[in-house]
């Protein structure tokens, strides 16, 4: 199996709540901080998909979570699979601890494609299909180890 991409964070004590384990809402920042990655290294970044005319709009966003993780620890938040449909696409991640490999977390993002400027949907163009199905083994390392 071919490596996915993946982002690695260190979590900040700003990140943690009063029980000492990273807040719940963190999590969906962190998602958009490894699909803003993710798109950097598909794409050349987030500018350039509004330069094709296009942009995406989140629909939904579900997380599940499988153990805490607290203040200092240095998390993967991998791109496990993308689900496209005819205007809308989903990508599945998941966070794990790096020192143990265990699941954090698992996140499901649904995004609908619209145009960049009057944000209409549209039906998702084949070069950005095309783009999304490519194989991006890569790790972007904004954890500092």
């Amino acid at each position: 199996m071919q490596d996915p991409f993946k982002v690695l964070v260190r979590i900040r004590y700003s990140d943690c709540d009063a029980q000492g384990v990273m807040f719940n809402a963190r999590y969906g920042e962190y998602v958009d901080v490894a699909v803003t990655e993710f798109y950097r290294q598909v794409f050349g970044g987030y500018q350039a998909i509004l330069d094709m005319g296009i942009d995406s709009q989140v629909v939904s966003l579900l997380i599940e979570w499988k153990s805490p993780c607290t203040f200092d620890d240095v998390v993967a938040i991998s791109i496990d699979d993308i689900t496209l449909g005819k205007t809308s696409y989903t990508i599945q991640l998941r966070f794990s601890d790096v020192e143990t490999q265990r699941e954090i977390a698992s996140a499901k993002i649904v995004y609908v494609m619209v145009t960049a400027n009057e944000y209409q949907k549209i039906d998702m163009p084949d070069d950005f299909r095309a783009a999304l199905t490519q194989p991006q083994p890569c790790t972007v390392n904004l954890a500092g180890v």
